[in-house]
């Protein structure tokens, strides 16, 4: 649907106002949606506010982008639009920002790089928010159109190089398309298991007006059909069958019952059939630490032991040992909103493709009509189950509250645990440090705990900061880096004090990439083990205060909560510099099949 715009003269032109552009003046809509005319000038709309009004229509609020020649227009459409424009220091920071957003809002996240190397510093964070099924549009710069293959400047094939970790990617071929492609961009995006699209406009595309008429605007919400896949019927009966019948069944809720915003299902599944939950990645916190469905330390066990084993939204990847991990003796069932994750690399009894939410809402209504055989049987395995957990509990207790120094990691993620808040959003970015954290850290709410997912990339956490915080004022945001993943996009440190996006940081300095260490040193010796992986002894603290936050060294772990409240009290963005033990490492780290 098209708006009408009327012409008024140049003079009168605001641009808070979001007027568009004309030859000689500018042109404002009219309320009654007839066409008016005070000139002969043809009224005329540019490609970037194009791209700002298809932003907008998406309910996009908020662009992480670094300038550059090729994609100002985009700014001056966003100012119009009141579209917010973070700026950052690396265009990584940009598409892990975008991605972050994602994660935190529900809502497909946007970066906006310039051409060349712009959008191959963005394709890292491209990738990872494939791997994650992380929903974000990325738009690239490029060189003009008339000046293809000339060798302009910053003139690279990113469709080409993007159409792998991307779920869509194209040029803009025309200004009339701009809006349109945009769409286009959003609807692959989320299309089935949601992921990362990329779009490059050419300079002249989006520099040049074209007729209002001529140029299609989406409006919101009148083009997109429902993504929520209700699963097969007969697929729901069985399963409702197989959970009623089963009197050692266990559940792992993934990623994907967040991104489908199946916290209430999954809680009302677990708690009214008696199944015993664990989570992982951006599923943790569906239910609260202390739920009697809450299980954590145990995995191992229960899926060893467990008739009935249900995935919900995780592939059987490296995390799942590729399915290998769940008894070959068990019933298997995966839900997923993709098709070709269901079944892949082990095979499975039940595959249901759908949304989490739907799916399992359906099941437990069709479970209804059953009558509970397996009840008592279940009660039975949630005793025995908590029994493994509180041994697990038991045999690390007393490195949860160990006074060494260096810092026993147990002792510092114990710590960090304590400090959150309902209201505390957990961001992870590190590789054996991060490792300790996702055995201790407990999210209290379901959406609050974020990390790279299975790419495993570093330097995730600022820019996931970044994103959360804008995202979610209200909320507190609490993040663990290694030193080793801080110092890839450390230096949006500063934007997220220019923006005055206060959190609470925490750095565990062993001063190497210990999770890699641990692996040189298991493989070629001691002698060989601090080869291209260890790092400067940086006070992290001092940069921080250099950036204009908060900073504090911890080196006696009876200061780790001291300093955490005081990080918390100063509503700034903050680093606490915690020294940890470089010798001891992660149950996690030291059985990776790759140092084996």
């Amino acid at each position: 649907m098209h708006t009408v715009y009327s012409i008024r003269s140049s003079r009168d032109f605001d641009r808070s106002s979001g007027n568009h552009r004309t030859m000689k003046g500018v042109v404002a809509p009219m309320a009654d949606g007839k066409a008016t005319t005070e000139s002969h000038d043809r009224t005329t709309i540019s490609g970037g506010h194009l791209v700002a009004k298809a932003l907008k229509a998406e309910g996009v609020d908020v662009i992480y982008t670094l300038c550059g020649g090729h994609i100002i227009d985009i700014y001056d459409g966003c100012a119009d639009e009141g579209i917010d424009v973070i700026d950052v220091r690396h265009e990584q920071v940009a598409a892990h920002a975008a991605d972050g957003h994602a994660r935190i809002t529900g809502k497909p996240g946007c970066a906006v790089v310039t051409a060349g190397p712009g959008t191959t510093d963005a394709v890292t964070g491209i990738a990872n928010a494939y791997r994650a099924e992380s929903p974000m549009l990325v738009i690239g710069g490029q060189g003009a159109l008339s000046q293809h293959k000339m060798g302009s400047l910053q003139d690279l094939p990113h469709v080409d190089m993007i159409s792998p970790i991307s779920k869509f990617a194209a040029t803009v071929p025309h200004t009339e398309r701009v809006a349109d492609l945009v769409s286009m961009a959003f609807r692959e995006a989320n299309n089935g298991a949601p992921g990362p699209a990329f779009l490059e406009i050419p300079r002249d595309v989006l520099d040049a007006d074209v007729p209002v008429e001529k140029a299609r605007v989406p409006e919101a919400g009148r083009y997109r059909a429902s993504t929520r896949q209700a699963g097969d019927p007969a697929a729901i009966e069985r399963l409702a069958e197989l959970i009623v019948r089963s009197e050692r069944p266990s559940i792992l809720l993934g990623n994907q019952v967040w991104t489908t915003r199946a916290t209430d299902s999954a809680t009302d599944l677990v708690r009214s059939l008696n199944i015993p939950a664990y989570m992982n990645g951006a599923g943790r916190g569906t239910l609260p630490p202390g739920d009697p469905h809450h299980f954590q330390l145990s995995r191992r066990y229960a899926f060893t032991n467990s008739d009935l084993i249900i995935i919900v939204g995780t592939p059987f990847d490296f995390r799942m040992g590729y399915g290998k991990r769940l008894s070959p003796d068990a019933t298997v069932v995966q839900i997923d909103l993709s098709y070709a994750t269901v079944g892949k690399n082990r095979d499975i009894d039940l595959g249901i493709v759908g949304d989490a939410d739907v799916v399992l809402s359906s099941v437990l209504q069709a479970a209804s009509g059953y009558g509970d055989t397996g009840a008592q049987g279940r009660k039975t395995w949630l005793e025995e189950l908590r029994t493994q957990e509180q041994a697990a509990r038991d045999k690390r207790a007393h490195l949860l509250t160990s006074d060494s120094t260096p810092i026993h990691p147990y002792r510092l993620v114990n710590e960090i645990n304590e400090f959150l808040t309902e209201d505390s959003i957990y961001v992870g970015d590190g590789g054996d440090v991060v490792t300790f954290s996702g055995q201790v850290v407990q999210p209290k709410s379901p959406g609050h705990w974020m990390d790279p997912g299975p790419l495993g990339t570093l330097g995730v956490g600022v820019p996931f900061v970044m994103a959360a915080k804008h995202a979610r004022p209200d909320k507190e945001v609490v993040a663990l880096f290694g030193d080793g993943a801080f110092s890839l996009t450390g230096w949006d440190f500063e934007t997220l004090v220019r923006f005055d996006l206060p959190f609470v940081g925490i750095i565990g300095n062993n001063s190497s990439m210990n999770q890699i260490r641990y692996g040189q040193i298991a493989k070629y010796g001691a002698d060989r083990g601090e080869i291209g992986n260890t790092l400067g002894d940086v006070r992290y603290s001092e940069f921080a205060r250099m950036l204009g936050g908060y900073g504090e060294e911890v080196r006696d772990p009876a200061e780790i909560a001291p300093a955490l409240r005081r990080a918390r009290e100063s509503g700034k963005p903050s680093l606490i510099n915690v020294w940890i033990d470089p010798e001891v490492y992660a149950p996690g780290t030291m059985n990776q099949t790759m140092y084996k």
